[in-house]
């Protein structure tokens, strides 16, 4: 090999060294830098709640399909079950007969006032009897026995009387709350039977039917997911080690599947204070500033809850830092303060300046 070969392999040698040691150290740059708290985003529609059955029966008839629109307190779903509407016209046939013995013509008041009418008339007769007598005994005319059997029919006719007129009032107040304990049971089992068709609580459409007829219905288990038509929400989770950062007002930037390329923006609208134990997450709620023309339940995306903006900040990659607080210098490692930061870039507040060379730590 002659000597001008060597000469340009160590150039080229050389030339490759100082490529690599220029492009392992960089100077701070002066950046418009966002600081954000990613989170997985679901669409869902505002006012989404499961629909469920007060009782237990058999599934008769979807009285709606999924789809479609339904007005608040409209049917939905039918169930059956016969041992309330049994129960229901038992309620029925007691009201009726505490009516009966109250009012009716079989009323058992009636032979009631009967028997006060029959007590008033021997009482009136005792009672001639009785001052008759007395008037007789007055004037010395008459036996005394005569006289105390007059004045003993005239008290127990009075005794009688008082006592039929109490046995009135008494059985009058226990047939009153006779009809209106018969009347409660009554109206509790037309709440329970019509507990058996369930409604809408809102306006707005069913997104989903769970149970087909035939299947059996529980208190536990939802029949139908009703939301509203047009209005939508995303609800957005939050790792709790960024909970703090966040605030009701934030701007979101958003990514939807769907919509592959579009980015839309919205604002945090409500933060769960509840903590999801399963998954470290708190959940939140944003709405959307223009949502896209067409959404569906479920749909999935990413957003960016934006925590904080500042222009010209003094920045450099993340990847060259040291232990979180330390970068490598001509000078050697250099404690750093570090301000906002991104995915790529981090906010240096002191420590270093943009003439200070900043090398890439070795992997």
């Amino acid at each position: 090999m002659n000597i001008y070969k060597k000469i340009g392999i160590i150039l080229l040698l050389f030339s490759n060294f100082s490529c690599s040691k220029n492009e392992d150290k960089i100077l701070p740059e002066r950046r418009n830098l966002t600081e954000s708290v990613y989170s997985s985003a679901i669409v869902q529609p505002d006012s989404l709640y499961r629909v469920y059955s007060a009782v237990a029966g058999l599934l008769e008839k979807n009285l709606v399909d999924e789809g479609e629109l339904v007005s608040k307190n409209q049917a939905l779903i039918q169930v059956i079950n016969n041992a309330p509407k049994l129960n229901m016209q038992n309620a029925k046939f007691a009201l009726d007969l505490a009516k009966e013995k109250y009012n009716g013509t079989a009323a058992i008041l009636n032979g009631i006032k009967d028997e006060i009418d029959a007590a008033q008339i021997t009482l009136k007769n005792d009672s001639i009897n009785y001052y008759r007598q007395k008037n007789l005994w007055e004037q010395n005319i008459g036996s005394k026995v005569e006289y105390d059997a007059k004045k003993l029919h005239y008290e127990l006719s009075q005794n009688k009387l008082k006592l039929v007129k109490n046995t009135y009032d008494r059985t009058e107040k226990e047939l009153q709350t006779a009809v209106k304990q018969a009347n409660n049971s009554y109206q509790t089992s037309l709440i329970v039977n019509k507990d058996f068709t369930v409604k809408s609580a809102i306006n707005g459409k069913v997104y989903a039917l769970y149970k087909e007829p035939g299947e059996i219905v529980n208190t536990m288990e939802a029949l139908a997911a009703v939301g509203s038509a047009s209005d939508f929400i995303l609800e957005l989770l939050v790792d709790e080690v960024d909970i703090v950062k966040i605030a009701v007002g934030q701007k979101i930037l958003i990514t939807l599947d769907a919509y592959r390329g579009e980015v839309f923006t919205g604002k945090v609208s409500k933060i769960y204070p509840q903590k999801d134990e399963r998954n470290q997450t708190f959940t939140i709620e944003a709405l959307f500033d223009n949502p896209p023309e067409t959404l569906y339940p479920g749909l999935s995306g990413e957003a960016n809850i934006i925590i904080s903006k500042k222009e010209e900040a003094l920045t450099i990659p993340k990847s060259y830092i040291v232990d979180d607080t330390k970068v490598i210098t001509d000078d050697g490692v250099i404690g750093i303060t570090i301000g906002l930061q991104n995915m790529e870039f981090v906010e240096i507040l002191s420590g270093i300046t943009e003439d200070t060379y900043v090398h890439k730590p070795k992997e």
